[in-house]
């Protein structure tokens, strides 16, 4: 039991000084000398848990997506047919708490690896989701669910980056959240104050 704490307060400690540390200087000019030298942890320890840098990003950035993963499951499943806005709420609540950790990797730090793991894990999730929506609601999806995936993923990915980006938060993520929402169900000619084409 004691063995287990020291070994999750170790690898709090040293995802909190990969975290710092390439905000402050920028993933690739980092050592890891210099992140254990941050946490305060010996260099045995680091590689007794990860291969180098880049395995401590890519485990920091799989904690953050079980994270996510564990805070959207109960408003995911709350509606049958979605488009409730509750996810991405949700989701930046989670980016607001955990806002820089989001910042290096929505930046692409890191030869863009834990972002592309990032996108690629809510995509997957989000297309299983619109897959098990159209079946549930017995209809056709006009468009390829990994498609729309992409594409809804694609612009959250972008308002997220642009969100936690900000010095002050110019919007509150629920100002946010109904935006994408209109968005979502109007359409981007709408969005733009066009009146659809009669």
């Amino acid at each position: 039991m004691a063995e287990d704490r020291r070994t999750r307060r170790s690898r709090r400690a040293l995802g909190a000084a990969l975290v710092e540390l390439v905000l402050e200087r920028g993933f690739t000019a980092l050592t890891v000398e210099d992140i254990t030298e941050r946490a305060d942890v010996a260099r045995a320890t680091f590689y007794a848990h990860f291969r180098d840098k880049e395995d401590l990003f890519a485990r920091v950035t799989a904690d953050l997506l079980a994270g996510l993963a564990e805070r959207l499951a109960p408003v995911v499943a709350d509606s049958a047919i979605g488009f409730t806005g509750k996810p991405v709420l949700e989701m930046l609540r989670h980016a607001r708490e955990e806002r820089d950790l989001y910042r290096i990797v929505l930046r692409g730090e890191g030869d863009g690896k834990p972002l592309q793991m990032f996108v690629d894990a809510c995509a997957r999730a989000t297309a299983e989701e619109f897959r098990a929506r159209a079946e549930r609601n017995a209809v056709q999806p006009r468009i390829d669910p990994e498609l729309l995936a992409r594409v809804w993923v694609g612009e959250q990915i972008a308002v997220l980056r642009w969100w936690v980006e900000q010095e002050t938060l110019s919007l509150p993520a629920e100002e946010v959240v109904r935006m994408l929402l209109d968005l979502a169900m109007h359409g981007r000619y709408w969005a733009s104050g066009f009146e659809p084409p009669a």
